[in-house]
């Protein structure tokens, strides 16, 4: 189609201007025949200011908003260049708008003139239409067809009528849609010719076909018949058909399913036959809305099963998940609930992601966001939201909000025009930011008024105009004022304003100002300061609360500002959006073994509310579990996944923008199990016996009963090819099998079944295959019925069944069991090669989870029957929770049986039997089931009641055990019930004797609990006793303890006691001999604990004095007392005598006293008193004899201990080889070794002192090379210390040694003084001083007197002598000048001494110094 698009920009401002000269001068005016009949005129508007509008609609034309703007406009142009425009400019001017006149009015009368003709050609189209109407008629009616399976048919028809009528095709009267009908069917209608062919005819396409052609005249009917002929010999589609293809449907289906967010979900299922060509097209729902495949949702179909992949799964895929298979007769649908769960919390405590974040009101630079709110909030309320955006070519996410927004919507402004975004929600509460939601799909920020500038005309001849309001609207230059002001979302924390764009807007690009007023002022200011709004929103986030605000806007673009707008209502901010009220009146209901169905009431104001989150927990606990992640929108749901037997409470929340509601009031507890229904239909009828007028028919149990058990079956019947079924029976029969007489030999019959429990009637089988009535002859015998597979384990099986009831010539004399692997397997294996005696088996070393279905066959004298109809297919898997049946006595000595399983309550008990058929003789034993168990007790067991009973669950067979109950157990469960019925009082505890901290005497027994009627007599030396003041006897009943307390003890109690105990028919006694040792010891001992406790009435020791041996070889003596107070005091005595040196710490009342050396003054008695006004307590320690030596060796210990290494040092005599230790002590025994032997004592001289021990070895040669051994003996334990002395040690030694030998020798013969001077004499004046001094030094020594350091010479007041080894100075006449320092001096060749003496002198009548040695 050609496309013109007109731009008349040319000479835009030469016309503009020629308008108001023209409308000034008196012009020629053309008019055509349309205009004639028109009293108005109009002025001439250039066709690049006139709206598209206004250039079709010229004929309706009138003064609208775009002639008053374009009239202002050309006034304003004219008054800017009327003084440049004269003469003959303007005269040229006037010709080319003339000009223009004359082609307007030339294309609006050729439009003029089309149009008429168009709407005569109309109006004669309608008139030859209007002769022609006809109501719909088949002219060619539809054909029947007879055609073979696979082969083409064509149904074909002629219809008339006018208007052309509607064509519907039927079969079997639906209509065949094109959406829904199968591949193979393709109808076609042309030039009033019908056809529906279909491809590749199978049994299914039989049918009777109806065409419908309707219209408003009337309808046309028209039919055929399509007979299928199969190649099996049946004819589909006519009344012979007997059988057909089975119709595909579900085999495996998907449970109820939990996923992770993030994780990947796969739901899968499968077919029961392969799909046909029509069926490939396997369609998936969520929540009723189909999914389509994309990169996150991938399904697969293949002929045995369908399977939908989701990758990766997010809360809001959460919801029911439905497969739709397309069948013959319509469709078939499986549907399941997906939960989805949260995943990890980012912070401990944190909130879960938010879901449903969707984008509305997408402009330029803003957008509108909405989410829902998570159903977990990590144990603390949602305190809000953070929101984040990224662009697309982004990899960071910006934070949009400063402040958390508390309601489920926020405005996002500031976004750049043209770019991609995505947004994503996290939730906030005190513990953090939780996991952020799905982010949104990338969105566009675009002008959404952009497509509406845009107009596509249709003209003539197949073409189009495209017309933009940029160019009609060129001529805008400053921008007109906004209009529309108003607050199109208000909260209590911001207000979005929005506006309308100037009309016209003209070609530039606009922006905004907006400006703010309090109300009722007129003082504007800048709301939008420092921001460019490029789209008619703006939000507004810094209102205050109770103000009202003006607003309004000023356009914005490249030549100007506009006028402001009107200013907008007064806007202020809103109250805050309420949280929804929660639900009420939940009810939880019975629904299935796992699950619970849930009803709630809406709160009264349900405006905004969104759905429901549901919580459960079990009764009793609190660790409350979210049920759904998605709010759900209806008031009834089932939840899933709950275990069996458990109680159940219920909660609700009701959830909206502002936020998720307080819960509901907890419901009422349930417990999980399944709601009583109708029994499933029954299965598998089969001919049990004819005679001609009458049959026997069975069938089998239905696979479900329900919840209750089967009470009884209901059978119709009807004559093979009629409609009407008749009632057989009309009180329904407990067996399953019924005689119907009255029967017509030689027809052909069918049945169908209904089985009914305490609710009502179940649905009907399906129905059998015709039966011929004829009287049976054969002589082999007919065929079992009604065999059932029970006790399944994970390698074997029991299978039971009823024996025919036509034995044929002669008795049956056995069964042959054949199985088959596989649910559809034709392929028969029998069990075991020898006839089967009974009518049950137990079929053993099956492979475990493989599939089975089972068979029997009679036998007898003329041979095998047929076959029974094969068992339901059974998996060979022990199921979950299967026990056995257990022997023994119940509480009141009858021998019982009992099954314990999850299932068994009194609703669904468990169902007994014996040796699987015959049913339980009621004055034999009683059946009862409780508490998920069910229990058979025998009335009075005997032989006669031997044999194999088994039970079964109701509603699952594979759930049963069976036990032979034999002679054997007979015989020992006799005994135990006799034991049960005279019962004994068990003893859990014999008599105990006791003896408390007061003093107090406590005899006690312990039997089993006993009744509240339980007696007890106490016999005490062959006389009954009871409670004295000074003997109390008691019995606990419920815990069987029975006491005898003393207080007193004394010896008038001894003797023997004797209890004697009876509770109903159970009785015992029990015999405490309370004499001799036992007696006496235990008198003994409540005597010392009542003195012991008269004690600690007041001030006592806690800790009574001891000793211990400190690692410092300490000796510490100490006690601790309690019960103190400050007036208490404390005193430690030794012989008698007060110790004065003790430590008392009256706060903690600790006292130590120390001994840092042991000493024999040590020992001796050792006492503390502690007292005060309460009494007196006092404690002794005797530290002598024995204790002593302990202490000793103690002490000896700790100072071995304390040793040090073995070292060695030098001296003249030779090696000194020592030990040092903290404390030394004669008890510690130390022997010195040298080589592992006694060190020889001519050669060696040991020592000790208080912290060392030594041996010195004189005179070492190098024979003392070798290992020296200390050992110490502390009286219980040897500890030793080792050197190693050999080597360069012993050589470094041995040279030191010699080296200080000979330093000795030299040091006796230096000269030196043998005995010194005194310090410091005194002498009165006028008397003589004598000095004397002793030498020594080989060779004799030089002597010399010094004074001041000065040699003194012999001779006037001083006399120096010198004799052997003696040297003597005398200083006559003594006077105050001769005070001062007096030295003598002694040398040798091997060194010299110097010893001082200061003499001081003082005069007659003075006091001589205090420190000086008298002379004189």
């Amino acid at each position: 189609m050609e496309t013109t698009k007109v731009t008349l920009e040319e000479e835009s401002s030469q016309m503009s201007h020629s308008m108001k000269v023209s409308s000034q001068k008196k012009k020629k005016t053309f008019t055509s025949s349309e205009e004639e009949t028109f009293h108005n005129t109009f002025p001439i508007v250039p066709a690049d200011v006139m709206s598209v509008k206004e250039l079709l609609d010229i004929g309706s034309f009138s003064r609208n908003r775009t002639w008053d703007i374009m009239m202002d406009m050309a006034q304003d142009e004219y008054r800017r260049i009327k003084w440049t425009l004269f003469g003959n400019e303007a005269e040229k001017m006037e010709q080319d708008v003339t000009r223009t006149q004359h082609v307007l009015r030339s294309r609006l009368d050729r439009i003029a003139l089309r149009n008429r003709g168009e709407e005569k050609v109309a109006a004669h189209k309608s008139y030859l239409e209007a002769l022609s109407r006809k109501a719909p008629d088949f002219t060619i009616p539809l054909r029947s067809h007879s055609v073979w399976e696979g082969m083409r048919a064509v149904f074909t028809c002629t219809v008339q009528g006018c208007p052309p009528p509607k064509i519907t095709w039927f079969k079997d009267g639906v209509p065949l849609r094109c959406p829904h009908h199968p591949w193979n069917y393709t109808p076609k209608q042309k030039y009033g010719i019908c056809t529906l062919e279909i491809r590749r005819c199978s049994p299914a396409d039989a049918g009777k076909y109806k065409v419908v052609a309707k219209s408003a005249l009337g309808q046309a009917t028209t039919f055929a018949t399509l007979v299928v002929n199969s190649y099996h010999g049946a004819t589909s589609g006519s009344e012979r058909s007997q059988t057909s293809e089975p119709d595909v449907r579900f085999g495996c289906t998907f449970p109820p399913t939990w996923v992770t967010e993030g994780e990947r979900l796969t739901l899968k299922c499968t077919f029961s036959c392969p799909l046909l060509p029509f069926q490939q097209d396997v369609a998936w729902f969520r929540d009723g809305v189909q999914l389509e495949p994309s990169k996150t949702v991938d399904m697969k179909t293949d002929s045995d099963g369908g399977t939908l992949t989701l990758e990766p799964m997010h809360k809001e895929h959460e919801g029911v998940y439905t497969v739709q298979l397309r069948t013959r007769t319509g469709t078939k649908e499986h549907s399941a609930f997906v939960y989805v769960k949260d995943s990890a919390a980012s912070v401990f405590g944190g909130p879960a992601s938010p879901l449903a974040v969707q984008v509305s009101d997408i402009n330029k630079d803003y957008v509108f966001l909405t989410w829902q709110p998570p159903s977990a909030d990590g144990g603390s309320p949602v305190e809000g939201y953070y929101v984040e955006r990224k662009e697309l070519s982004e990899e960071q996410w910006t934070c949009c909000n400063v402040h958390i927004q508390k309601v489920c919507h926020y405005p996002v402004f500031g976004l750049k025009p043209g770019a991609y975004y995505q947004f994503r929600v996290c939730a906030v509460n005190k513990a953090g930011a939780g996991r952020p939601s799905k982010a949104t799909d990338p969105i566009l920020t675009a002008d959404p008024q952009e497509a509406t500038r845009k107009m596509v005309v249709s003209v003539d001849r197949g073409r189009t105009i495209t017309v933009t309001k940029d160019e009609l609207e060129g001529e805008v230059k400053s921008p007109l004022p906004p209009t529309d002001v108003r607050a199109c979302e208000v909260t209590d924390t911001y207000a979005v304003l929005s506006w309308s764009e100037p009309e016209p807007r003209g070609r530039e690009a606009l922006t905004y100002y907006v400006e703010r007023s309090l109300a009722g002022t007129n003082s504007w200011e800048m709301a939008s300061l420092d921001m460019v709004v490029s789209s008619p929103r703006f939000p507004v986030f810094d209102l205050v609360k109770g103000r009202k605000h003006c607003f309004r806007v000023r356009a914005v673009n490249k030549y100007g500002v506009s006028d402001p707008s009107a200013a907008s209502a007064p806007v202020s901010l809103g109250k805050p959006q309420a949280k929804p009220a929660p639900p009420h009146s939940l009810m939880p209901l019975r629904d299935t073994d796992t699950s619970v169905q849930l009803k709630w009431q809406e709160p009264e104001d349900k405006e905004g509310i969104l759905g429901y989150y549901l919580y459960c927990c079990e009764t009793g606990k609190q660790n409350w579990k979210t049920i759904n992640n998605k709010p759900y929108p209806k008031t009834s749901f089932i939840v899933h996944g709950l275990k069996t037997g458990k109680e159940y409470v219920f909660r609700v929340k009701s959830v909206s923008r502002a936020g998720n509601s307080i819960y509901s009031e907890q419901s009422a507890p349930i417990t999980v199990k399944a709601a009583i229904r109708v029994p499933s239909a029954p299965s598998a009828i089969a001919l049990l016996l004819c005679t001609g007028s009458e049959m026997v028919v069975g069938w089998r149990a239905p696979a479900h009963s329900g919840g209750d058990p089967v009470r009884g079956y209901y059978l119709d019947k009807k004559d093979e090819g009629e409609d009407m079924w008749r009632e057989v029976n009309v009180k329904a029969v407990k067996e399953r099998k019924l005689k119907v007489s009255n029967l017509t030999s030689g027809n052909l019959y069918q049945f169908r079944v209904f089985a009914a429990n305490a609710v009502g009637v179940g649905q009907p089988s399906e129905p059998s295959e015709a039966f011929l009535c004829e009287k049976w002859t054969m002589p082999e015998p007919g065929c079992p019925y009604d065999v059932q597979i029970k006790e399944v384990r994970d390698t074997s099986l029991v299978a039971v069944w009823a024996p025919p009831l036509y034995e044929g010539q002669g008795p049956i004399t056995g069964y042959f069991l054949e199985a088959s692997q596989g649910d559809q397997s034709d392929e028969w294996t029998a069990i075991i090669d020898q006839p089967i005696s009974g009518t049950h088996y137990k079929v053993s070393g099956l492979e475990t989870g493989q599939t089975y279905c089972f068979r029997v066959t009679a036998v007898n004298a003329a041979g095998a029957g047929g076959p029974s109809l094969p068992s339901e297919p059974v998996t060979v898997r022990t199921p979950p929770g299967s026990k056995d049946i257990e022997i023994g006595v119940d509480d009141d000595g009858f021998i019982c049986l009992t099954y314990e399983a999850d299932e068994i309550n009194e609703e669904t008990p468990g169902l007994w039997s014996k040796d699987y058929s015959e049913p339980i003789d009621e004055s034999r034993a009683q059946a009862h089931s409780q508490n998920h168990r069910a229990a058979l007790t025998f009335t009075d067991a005997s032989e006669e009641d031997l044999g194999l009973y088994s039970v079964e669950v109701t509603d699952k067979p594979s759930m049963s055990s069976s036990y032979d109950f034999t002679a054997e157990d007979l015989e020992r469960l006799k005994e135990l019930s006799w034991q049960v019925r005279n019962p004994l009082i068990g003893l859990k505890t014999g008599w105990q004797v006791e003896v408390s901290e007061e003093g107090r005497v406590r005899l006690w027994l312990q039997t089993e609990s006993l009744s509240d009627d339980a007696e007890l007599r106490l016999i005490f030396n062959d006389q009954e006793i009871h409670s004295t003041p000074h003997r109390k006897i008691t019995l606990d009943k419920a815990q069987g303890l029975v006491e005898i307390l003393f207080d007193p003890l004394s010896p008038k109690d001894q003797g023997s006691y004797t209890a004697q105990l009876r509770d109903g028919k159970a009785k015992n006694q029990f015999t405490l001999v309370f004499v001799d040792d036992l007696f006496h010891q235990t008198l003994a001992l409540a005597d010392a604990n009542r003195h012991n406790h008269k004690r600690k009435s007041g001030p006592h020791f806690q800790d009574y004095l001891s000793w211990s041996v400190t690692d410092r070889c300490e000796l510490v003596i100490k006690c601790k007392v309690t019960n103190t107070t400050k007036e208490t005091t404390l005193k430690w005595f030794k012989e008698g005598a007060e110790m004065k040196e003790v430590v008392y710490d009256q706060t903690s009342g600790l006292s130590s006293f120390t001994i840092p050396q042991v000493t024999q003054e040590e020992t001796g008695s050792y006492k503390a008193v502690v007292s005060d006004k309460r009494g007196e307590d006092q404690s002794i320690l005797r530290l002598s004899d024995e204790e002593y030596d302990k202490l000793l060796q103690q002490l000896s210990k700790r100072c071995a201990l304390s040793a040090g290494p073995l070292s060695i040092e030098c001296t003249e005599e030779g090696f000194r080889l020592f030990c040092s230790l903290k404390y030394y002590i004669d008890y510690l025994k130390t022997s010195w070794l040298f080589k592992e032997k006694p060190i020889d004592q001519t050669r060696s001289r040991t020592g000790h002192s208080a912290q060392k021990v030594w041996i010195d070895v004189l005179n070492p040669t190098d024979k003392d090379k070798g290992t020296y051994t200390l050992e110490m003996f502390d009286g219980g334990e040897t500890h030793k210390r080792h050197l190693d002395l050999s080597g360069q040690a012993f050589a470094d030694a041995l040279q030191e040694y010699q080296r200080l030998k000979q330093a000795a020798l030299d040091a006796k013969r230096r000269a030196h003084v043998i005995k010194g001077l005194p310090d410091v004499v005194a002498i009165m004046e006028c008397k003589t001083l004598c000095l004397t001094c002793f030498v020594d030094g080989d060779p004799y020594p030089d002597i010399f007197w010094l004074r001041n350091d000065k040699q003194i010479e012999g001779h006037g007041q001083f006399a120096i002598t010198k004799e052997h080894k003696c040297t003597t100075i005398t200083i006559n006449n003594v006077t105050m000048e001769d005070s001062g320092k007096y030295s003598i001096l002694v040398s040798n060749k091997y060194g010299s001494e110097t010893v001082d003496v200061t003499v001081s002198v003082y005069k007659r009548g003075d006091k001589p110094p205090d420190h000086a040695v008298m002379m004189g």
